[in-house]
């Protein structure tokens, strides 16, 4: 469906559900796709993601008492979840819908007051577990609507803090702040490169004419929540108490690669010496990339993409079987020009520069390798970098 397609949907499902579609309001927030810098977020590093036409919108209607009521095309068997002042549990909401909920309840957390509430119909064009950060969409989303329905002095970079905030303490999800501000800060054509320490960013023209970022969905469902991903924070941050005996640290993002490599036996346990390893190395790894895309030097980004994957998949251990498979059998062609995992790891998206005259061959040639061996197909997008949030017009 196109985009207006989906609104006139939303609507239709709204007046089905809600009774009245009078007045109603079509909001659009976007997934994300990183480039490069994995896992460096919470390091205090350099990430350097993009907004994509992926996402999530919602048709919205304030209601005249407190209450929030949501419903999603994408998980219809949920039916119509209501809110009230009572039913907002964090770390033991799990429904869908704890995403949205978590926002309404960091904005309280920071004083707001909404006495009347929200109708809202939403449908995600964002693959599920895909790792393009569905949730994050979902927060941005959030945090916009009430921006704009309650007329809230709240800036963009607030509502990605805002955003990450309850991912961290609503859903227990120990999430940096990338995910959120790429969302939130998304512009089309253009990546955003962020320092995650001091949350300065800057954009960076990504016109790409001779080549196209292609995303490749593992369609391996991950679930974060629970998963290593917390336990990958965890070793970060234990490498960092350690190093700071040495060094005057405030974040392995403070490390450059030769001060590490001086350092890096006074970690002792070759797990997190290698979980620190990554950290910093991959945030270098990202200010050079960053670089390499300014100068026109297609090549240089593209090294520095696979070099991401081999440490994530070997120092930080976030990688998995399908991921592999694709960059590897991507980094045999010699029209790919770098290829790695992106998002949190254990299954969801690669991403890979290609040239666009080989999309299709690229497209085949993986798809051959994959199924026989993974026992189910891949799926391929071609990113399109977009705007951030933004109301719509319908």
């Amino acid at each position: 469906m196109d985009e207006l397609e989906i609104m006139q949907s939303l609507k239709v499902k709204f007046q089905e559900l809600f009774g009245d579609s009078e007045n109603t309001r079509f909001f659009f927030a976007p997934g994300r796709v990183n480039l490069i810098g994995e896992h460096t977020d919470y390091n205090g590093g350099h990430v350097f993601p993009c907004a994509l036409s992926m996402g999530t919108y919602a048709c919205v209607k304030k209601r005249q008492d407190g209450l929030f009521r949501f419903y999603s095309l994408n998980v219809e068997s949920a039916g119509v979840i209501t809110a009230d002042e009572d039913s907002f549990q964090p770390l033991e909401d799990k429904q869908w819908a704890s995403y949205l909920k978590g926002v309404i309840w960091a904005f309280r957390k920071r004083g707001y007051v909404f006495s009347e509430g929200l109708d809202l119909v939403l449908y995600g064009t964002i693959p599920n577990g895909s790792g393009l950060s569905s949730s994050a969409s979902l927060e941005v989303l959030m945090g916009t609507i009430l921006k704009e329905f309650y007329g809230l002095s709240v800036s963009f970079p607030e509502i990605a803090l805002i955003g990450q905030y309850s991912e961290n303490n609503y859903n227990g999800m120990n999430c940096g702040i990338m995910d959120q501000f790429a969302s939130a800060m998304g512009k089309k054509d253009h990546a955003i490169f962020l320092d995650t320490a001091s949350l300065e960013f800057s954009y960076a023209p990504l016109v790409l004419t001779e080549y196209a970022l292609i995303i490749t969905n593992t369609n391996k469902k991950h679930k974060l929540i629970g998963s290593a991903y917390n336990d990958r924070r965890r070793e970060s941050e234990e490498a960092l108490e350690i190093l700071q005996q040495f060094a005057e640290i405030k974040t392995l993002g403070d490390l450059s690669d030769e001060e590490f490599f001086r350092l890096e036996e006074k970690i002792k346990d070759p797990i997190i010496r290698k979980r620190s390893k990554h950290a910093v190395l991959e945030n270098n790894r990202t200010i050079a990339a960053k670089k390499a895309l300014e100068e026109g030097n297609y090549n240089e980004f593209g090294r520095l993409m696979n070099l991401s994957h081999v440490s994530l998949r070997d120092d930080y251990e976030v990688s998995c079987e399908e991921s592999d498979l694709l960059c590897e059998t991507a980094w045999s062609l010699p029209y790919v020009l770098g290829s790695r995992m992106t998002g949190g790891g254990f299954g969801g998206c690669t991403v890979s520069l290609v040239k666009r005259d080989k999309i299709k061959d690229f497209e085949e040639t993986l798809q051959k390798v994959y199924e026989p061996k993974i026992g189910y197909p891949c799926s391929f997008y071609e990113a399109e970098i977009a705007d951030g949030p933004r109301e719509l017009n319908f």
